[in-house]
């Protein structure tokens, strides 16, 4: 049997009904909280897959790098958007310099901030810390 998902208007809580092809919009749909009739159908998640290559060309987008160069803030974004892509378990360290990243703190901050991530050559975790090229 089919799962549909729904909101209550009136208790504003999500609950899901099971019921057949045929139940559905023939069958009254009730809150499971509040037993209210006045429920709206939410729209399910789509996922798409992709290639790691399609992904990968999303990525190198010219957009994407635009003001990575001199703004932290978009670095901490494409990083964070690099990293979910990958779909890969990432480090702890990992969420930390992103975060400061996007909070606007320039890669050398962090570096001096947190010394653990610095390799010694003036690399956090492997990471070139400048922005110049």
């Amino acid at each position: 049997m089919p799962t549909y998902d729904y909101t209550c208007l009136e208790c504003h809580k999500r609950f899901d009904v099971f019921m057949t092809y045929s139940e559905y919009g023939n069958k009254p749909v009730i809150c499971s909280h509040c037993a209210s009739r006045n429920v709206k159908r939410r729209a399910p998640r789509v996922r798409i897959l992709k290639s790691d290559e399609a992904r990968m060309e999303q990525m190198a987008d010219p957009s994407m790098l635009a003001n990575i160069d001199d703004d932290p803030r978009a670095l901490g974004q494409m990083m964070r958007k690099m990293g979910s892509e990958m779909g890969e378990e990432l480090p702890p360290q990992f969420d930390e310099v992103v975060g400061r990243l996007e909070a606007g703190q320039s890669p050398e901050e962090i570096s001096s901030a947190v010394p653990d991530l610095d390799d010694g050559g003036g690399n956090m975790g492997g990471m070139d810390s400048s922005f110049d090229d």
